[in-house]
């Protein structure tokens, strides 16, 4: 016997099941939305005047969305709280949206889809106005 025949004995058994069609195009679709997703904020932030690596660092991509729309950094502590952290998600989105001379409705679909309206956001043609008032 050679030295690979006891992975076909495996695979003939099912011991050994490899990724299959479905789960490779699942894959590549996935990342395709990571990467949207990331390059997306990315351009956001660097429209905001903020550093646009921050977007892949966990914490502190909160901490520069806080700051984006003039919120406390406290309210990163609202954001662990079940439920509550739901809520302040989308009242950030929808300041986001606001801070970019944007509607309600492009805020939901930040929190929503954001794989798509983030890169929308940060390639398109809105500009950054800062936090609004009222």
């Amino acid at each position: 016997m050679t030295d690979f025949t006891w992975l076909s004995v495996l695979a003939q058994e099912g011991g050994a099941e490899g990724l299959g069609g479905a789960e490779i195009l699942i894959l590549f679709v996935y990342l395709g939305i990571i990467i949207l997703m990331i390059a997306g904020m990315w351009k956001v932030f660097e429209k905001a005047g903020k550093p646009g690596w921050g977007a892949i660092i966990p914490i502190y991509n909160v901490v520069l969305l806080l700051e984006i729309v003039g919120k406390p950094i406290w309210w990163i502590i609202l954001l662990f709280i079940p439920c509550v952290g739901v809520v302040i998600t989308l009242i950030l989105f929808l300041e986001l949206a606001k801070c970019f001379g944007k509607g309600a409705g492009f805020g939901i679909g930040l929190s929503l889809l954001g794989f798509i309206f983030f890169p929308m956001l940060g390639f398109g043609d809105a500009k950054y106005r800062g936090p609004q008032k009222g």
